[in-house]
């Protein structure tokens, strides 16, 4: 998209570059950064086959690390980057955490939680919603995840 925020997309290809260490290390090829004022301040890629940890998605991990950061739960005026929709349990923690924008590459049409399939960063019932802005650098995303997805299919 040529109407994109040159920031988006700055912040994205680090998120896409986290992707591919996922991917080196046989992880799901997810990368996720989270900024504040300009600044990266959290970042994260999938984990859970390497760790044992179902939780240990990109979103959650760079929620972790920018907690760390600020030393603080709550992620207020932040902008949380990520190649791939999120799920249920990352959207429910963007909303504890109070991250302000989300952004994401690929919708995720199996358990997208973004708008998808739920809505759980912008749901009325919820005390707290995100800004959401999907599609930036999307073609690449879903091209780096689909390119996994074969090579796995094709191991024997």
């Amino acid at each position: 998209m040529n109407d994109e925020p040159k920031a988006d997309k700055i912040f994205m290809a680090r998120a896409l570059e986290l992707a591919r260490q996922a991917q080196a290390v046989d992880e799901v090829p997810v990368g996720a950064v989270i900024v504040k004022n300009g600044q990266i301040i959290g970042e994260g890629w999938n984990r859970p086959i390497s760790t044992n940890d179902p939780s240990a998605h990109a979103e959650m991990i760079a929620l972790r690390a920018a907690a760390q950061t600020l030393q603080n739960y709550r992620l207020l005026d932040t902008t949380l980057y990520v190649t791939l929709e999120p799920c249920a349990m990352c959207a429910g923690a963007m909303v504890h955490a109070r991250i302000k924008r989300l952004v994401y590459a690929a919708p995720d049409p199996r358990a997208g939680a973004a708008g998808t399939i739920f809505n759980i960063t912008q749901h009325e019932a919820l005390n707290h919603r995100l800004e959401v802005t999907d599609g930036v650098m999307a073609e690449q995303s879903a091209e780096l995840l689909r390119g996994f997805f074969q090579a796995r299919r094709a191991k024997p």
